[in-house]
């Protein structure tokens, strides 16, 4: 920002008070120093830094009594931005809001117009918007300025209103029942519903046992392994390792013969581009991605990279909802296609049919200029840069190419009265698969059955039998969380990662192994929220108030009247709980038989901030305050405890370690559980992986322990 206002008030000063500009306001510098390049001397281009008019901090701001009109103040610290902002206004012949064109955008646009304005009478104040940064988006767009969209900037005003009215009235219940300092938000409650209720499923599924029977055949030089699919005609279901040993030694040494076989092709179809979404749950499954991190890169890749001595938007506006591309868009990608995949290039346009839920104000998310391949970008682009662009790039390309065709072979083998299956697939037109690279799984690569026919005899390498347990439902990660608000109708495009970000941060939820686990306050307050407030933690509910929002700015809805319908029965439920709900107050608090080494009182196990831990009850004479325990040191002769530590500075990732530290210097990234191996003594882990899901394990790298419900051991207290 500085250095633009410098450049800005030299420029004024040499031209002269006859040699006026136009003032660009956009939200971030990094947009600010993109656009200010492609539109010369004549602009100045600065940046709001977001909002800086909203409602007060400290008190409703909301009029309820008079058509809940909101009380708006300058945001603290924002007061001589703003100054700045009508102090340029002054000097310039017209101003273009260019801030995101989404509800949020509007809203922004529409609070610094009306300060400016308030300002400078008669001064032009116009709106632009565009989907992309690059040289002709933004000219086009200067040449295209319009009035604010007044029904967009309501459907913001009655989302921050609604929001506020919930979060203003919750938030003190919460303080007066639970503890203080809590808080409540309306979409963020229902994902919070969601997860909880999802940790329920988890915790009542009961693994069973079963096992599996693979055999590997050999013919020649080639090598393949077939599952057991049948035995004496019927399907197989192995409960223990007692019934895959009988079938073994049914089976013998008898003679493998190919049964069967058979050959089937399958078209297999491009996706559409991104939507916000679909990213975010990509970006997860496949880079290891959180959601915020997701659109901090996206936001970057949007804003602006320098590119030798250009400097230019490599995606698209990245909240959106909707697949659908340009008429431009596509006759390039097109063009492109004829150019470097000729071949696969459909005679006709592919065409996605966007979900009718989308509000399908913006493009999907697609690469601003096709030339700038991710082999091109990558002395341009940080590691993380490039990948998120890579996957946009491929998806984007993809979209528009042939279909790939698979060709999938099985073959049947029999052993005795037992039948094995192999299983290949490989890819006779790539198709599209010509330019996946990053998005490409396993799935995609080929396996091959060499040319054999029914009746050959193969030779039996070996049994391979595997023990399994079965998989119960799975936590949500950010990926799955996101696609089940998407497909309830909870939140948009923008809100996706702060839900998220919201409830790691009131530590509500934690993120452990990617997984999102509620905390035991989070528990607690989503029983208080669903057994008092059942409609405003209910899916439906919730995706009801945002299609209201969605009727609001297409001005089929009267925002105040929706409010009124809401506030009504809102408020006259609030005051009932308030005071009917009994209180939970120093409930979290349990009693220890622990003693302050420091003073000698009692320790109490307390909720702080980031989860349990030991205070002393001599508070505030005595702040001694230590760890929770969640183990014995598995250590030969060592008398310690594990607990959650981290490095001094406080930053990084949560380890556990002995409380003995650094006479026993044990450690390990893996979660103590209360549960002790029946076989060494060790504590338990919680431990995941893709294929089994989450498990327990022995810590002991000499022990095979896998957790079974029949012997856990739990932790003596």
């Amino acid at each position: 920002m500085a250095s633009e206002k410098t450049t800005t008030k030299k420029r004024t000063k040499k031209s002269g008070s006859a040699a006026k500009t136009t003032l660009v306001i956009v939200e971030s510098p990094a947009k600010a120093k993109t656009i200010e390049k492609y539109l010369g001397s004549k602009y100045v281009v600065l940046a709001s830094m977001g909002h800086l008019i909203d409602l007060p901090k400290s008190r409703l701001g909301v009029d309820v009594e008079h058509d809940f009109v909101p009380e708006y103040l300058t945001i603290r610290g924002k007061a001589k931005l703003l100054k700045e902002l009508q102090k340029y206004a002054k000097k310039s012949d017209r101003v273009l809001l260019a801030s995101d064109n989404d509800r949020e955008g509007e809203a922004i646009a529409y609070h610094i117009g009306n300060a400016i304005e308030a300002k400078n009478e008669g001064l032009p104040i116009r709106r632009i918007v565009f989907n992309e940064i690059t040289p002709q988006a933004i000219r086009d767009a200067v040449k295209d300025p319009h009035e604010l969209d007044e029904d967009k900037v309501n459907a913001q005003k009655a989302r921050r209103v609604l929001d506020r009215i919930v979060g203003y009235y919750l938030s003190p219940l919460l303080w007066k029942k639970v503890k203080n300092g809590l808080s409540a938000g309306r979409v963020q409650s229902v994902a919070l519903r969601l997860i909880c209720e999802r940790e329920k499923e988890v915790e009542s599924f009961i693994p069973e046992e079963y096992w599996s029977l693979e055999a590997d055949f050999k013919k020649g030089r080639y090598s393949f392994t077939g599952d057991l699919v049948s035995y004496k005609g019927d399907k197989v279901a192995l409960k223990n390792e007692a019934e895959v040993r009988a079938i073994m030694d049914a089976v013998g040494a008898a003679p493998c013969v190919v049964a069967d076989m058979r050959e089937s092709e399958k078209l297999v179809r491009p996706k559409p581009p991104f939507t916000t979404s679909k990213l975010q749950q990509t970006a997860a499954n496949r880079l290891g991605f959180t959601s915020k991190k997701t659109m901090q890169i996206a936001q970057q890749l949007y804003e602006g990279i320098n590119i030798g001595s250009t400097r230019i938007g490599l995606i698209t506006y990245m909240r959106t909802d909707s697949v659908r591309i340009s008429d431009l868009a596509l006759h390039e990608l097109r063009d492109y296609l004829g150019k470097h995949y000729p071949a696969e290039l459909p005679a006709e346009p592919v065409a996605y049919a966007t979900d009718k839920k989308a509000q399908d104000a913006h493009e999907a998310i697609r690469p601003t200029m096709l030339d700038y391949s991710p082999d091109a970008m990558k002395e341009h682009l940080n590691k993380d840069q490039l990948k998120l662009y890579t996957i946009i790039w491929e998806r984007f390309v993809a979209s528009q190419m042939n279909p790939a065709r698979v060709r999938s072979s099985a073959m049947d083998v029999t052993a005795g009265q037992a039948m094995f299956r192999v299983n290949a697939s490989r890819v006779v037109e790539k198709g599209f698969y010509k330019v996946i690279k990053l998005l490409a799984t396993k799935e995609d690569k080929d396996s091959i059955l060499p040319d054999l026919s029914v009746g050959e005899e193969l030779k039996l390498e070996g049994y391979r039998p595997e023990q399994h347990f079965t998989q119960g439902p799975s936590r949500f990660t950010d990926a799955s969380i996101i696609k089940m608000l998407e497909e309830k109708g909870i939140g948009r495009p923008s809100t996706y990662a702060p839900i998220i970000s919201v409830l790691l941060e009131r530590y509500y939820v934690t993120r452990e192994n990617r997984q999102l686990v509620p905390t035991t306050l989070g528990r607690m307050i989503n029983e208080i929220l669903v057994e008092s407030f059942p409609n405003v933690v209910d899916a439906g509910f919730t995706a009801g108030m945002e299609n209201m929002l969605d009727e609001v700015e297409e001005s089929k809805r009267d925002w105040v009247v929706a409010l009124k319908e809401f506030y009504g029965p809102f408020k006259s439920r609030i005051d009932e709980i308030m005071e009917t709900l009994q209180s939970f107050r120093g409930s979290l608090d349990e009693a220890t038989d622990k003693v302050c080494e420091k003073c000698g009182k009692p320790m109490v196990k307390k909720l702080g901030r980031f989860g349990f831990f030991l205070a002393c009850t001599g508070f505030p004479e005595c702040r001694n305050t230590k760890s929770i325990a969640l183990a014995r040191c598995p250590r030969p002769d060592c008398t310690g405890e594990i607990v959650a530590r981290r490095k001094a500075t406080g930053k990084g990732r949560e380890f556990y370690g002995c409380s003995r530290y650094p006479e026993c210097d044990f450690i390990t990234y893996y979660k103590p559980t209360n549960s002790y191996c029946p076989k060494c003594s060790w504590f338990l882990v919680e431990r995941f992986d893709k294929k089994k899901g989450s498990y327990k394990a022995c810590i002991n790298p000499a022990c095979d322990y896998l957790h079974s419900q029949e012997d856990e051991h739990v932790a003596d207290d």
